[in-house]
């Protein structure tokens, strides 16, 4: 049973070489490499991990998957990159032999929704923020990478959008569909298995590593950490936590991620406000506490710092 609570009612992320060559200087070889991973998505295992008596963690070369099995048809939180979506159909055969019910995007990018247009074709109905479906719908530009996004095709749209949040009452659980004010993007929302205890936060947190804020379709510093508030706000002590990149967490771990995004925020503030401009903020690094443990993913101390302060 599905009940709209309020009816106010990268499609592919990899940069061609052209883009590739253009990326702000602040960026990492690293970012420019890990932001076209598109032709490894075909031949990257998924790694499955068990969270719940019917809900396991997939992880392949794009965004965090959940897989939720049951008599009622499976639920799947998004889709990875659409050359991975033979590898995705074969974790979901490893686990389940129920019939495709429902695919749900965390937000619009291409790492988490590329794999939409297969994955309807395998039977799954696409289901999203309504902002998911007009991003889709319509070119987009990715500033940082200076990527123009084509429109996805029909079926790849989600044909199920809500507002402000959804629930779903299906195998044993109840899942509350929950929109994030805009933060990584202006699509992004939670996705809460009640009974099961997994809360899946999508691209407002990146595990272990500087995260990526799509300041080109709404994201910015500030919206961060009130999605993180109010992630927290529904997680317990012993929720487990899905990030749209990174390892499975817990509450602890992501309260130490809010604590990063408003201290680096407060620090970056402070020295705009003293009239220092974007350059003279990275050079002082102010993320320098914090590049031991997370200056190792697609993002780079200056590249991120260069987003807080434009988003500010």
């Amino acid at each position: 049973m599905i009940d709209a609570m309020n009816r106010r009612n990268f499609l592919q992320l990899g940069l061609t070489a052209g883009a590739v060559a253009m990326l702000p200087r602040a960026m990492s070889a690293q970012a420019a490499k890990a932001a076209q991973p598109n032709a490894s998505a075909a031949t990257t295992p998924i790694k499955i991990t068990k969270l719940y008596d019917n809900l396991y963690l997939l992880q392949g070369e794009g965004g965090n998957m959940a897989l939720q099995t049951g008599a009622e048809g499976d639920i799947l939180i998004d889709a990875s990159y659409a050359p991975a979506v033979p590898r995705i159909l074969e974790a979901i055969a490893a686990e389940s032999k129920n019939a495709p019910f429902m695919l749900i995007n965390t937000h619009w990018h291409g790492d988490h929704t590329g794999g939409n247009e297969g994955l309807h074709a395998a039977g799954f109905t696409i289901t999203a923020h309504q902002n998911t479906r007009k991003r889709l719908s319509e070119p987009q530009e990715m500033k940082l990478f200076h990527r123009e996004v084509a429109a996805a095709p029909a079926g790849a749209l989600p044909t199920i959008t809500f507002d402000d949040a959804m629930k779903i009452w299906h195998n044993g659980d109840e899942l509350n569909l929950v929109h994030f004010a805009p933060a990584h993007t202006d699509t992004d929302i939670y996705i809460h298995f009640q009974k099961a205890d997994v809360l899946h936060v999508g691209d407002i947190w990146f595990n272990g590593v500087y995260p990526f804020i799509d300041e080109g379709t709404g994201g910015s510093i500030g919206g961060m950490i009130r999605a993180s508030e109010k992630a927290l706000a529904v997680a317990g002590n012993t929720t487990k936590m899905i990030p749209g990149h990174g390892p499975l967490g817990s509450k602890a771990d992501f309260q130490k991620y809010h604590d990063f995004l408003a201290a680096v925020r407060d620090k970056v503030a402070a020295l705009k406000a003293g009239g220092a401009s974007e350059q003279e903020v990275i050079a002082k690094r102010p993320t320098a506490e914090f590049d031991g443990g997370l200056a190792k993913g697609f993002m780079n101390a200056d590249t991120f710092v260069g987003i807080v302060y434009r988003t500010l």
